[in-house]
């Protein structure tokens, strides 16, 4: 007999995986951490209850798919999201029912992922399983709520940041008479007759009378 890991999704057999103690479901040993909060060395929870036991969720899991769908009700009246895009937009791994079991998206359930889309007032109008998303229709607006934010009192009256004056762009006598220097030099490396390069004879006169640049002697 062989299962799934809820987890890591490795396909073990059951030899090597336990039950957590509180959701019930197989899980390998390497997604098992021991409960300290009851003391018993053989009682083990999954990674999943492990983290709700150190820090409790103040907020519903699918918070972020619910907030989701108020922003696009704005816009939009039919939404079609991934199975990804909702890992994405929850923070966490969709369970392994929504991808086997189509009723998990029923919009008839009283369960915590079907308040999330209920609550935010759309309801689920398509699944497919195959190619994996799920397609929303808006069926009601949902208004939302604006946070109490404190007005700021102004006790003082504004007084401007005082601004520098910019630094003029005219150059120093430094930079002048080095750019002039280098001007006068390049000037008289110009004026300077060529010198021959080293193991080049130049032509002589005579060469150069009696023959053309552009040809040899025969």
């Amino acid at each position: 007999m062989k299962d799934e890991c809820g987890i890591c999704s490795r396909v073990l057999r059951t030899t090597y995986m336990r039950k957590c103690e509180r959701c019930k479901k197989l899980f390998c040993r390497d997604c098992m951490v021991p409960d300290v909060a009851t003391g018993d060395p053989n009682a083990m929870l999954c990674l999943h209850c492990a983290r709700r036991v150190v820090s409790p969720r103040t907020v519903s899991k699918y918070a972020g798919l619910e907030g989701h769908l108020k922003f696009r009700a704005a816009f939009t009246s039919l939404v079609k999201l991934s199975f990804a895009r909702i890992d994405g937009l929850i923070g966490s791994n969709l369970p392994m029912d929504a991808y086997r079991d189509p009723a998990w998206w029923s919009n008839a359930s009283s369960s915590i992922h079907a308040k999330a889309w209920l609550d935010a007032g759309w309801e689920v109008h398509e699944v497919n399983l195959k190619e994996g998303y799920a397609v929303f229709k808006k069926v009601r607006n949902v208004a939302f709520k604006k946070s109490k934010q404190k007005r700021l009192e102004i006790t003082q009256p504004f007084t401007p940041v005082p601004a520098h004056r910019p630094r003029s762009k005219i150059p120093s006598k430094t930079k002048v008479s080095k750019l002039y220097a280098r001007i006068k030099n390049l000037e008289r490396q110009r004026a300077m007759p060529r010198q021959p390069i080293r193991g080049f004879k130049p032509k002589s006169q005579y060469q150069k009378r009696l023959f053309k640049s552009n040809e040899k002697p025969q």
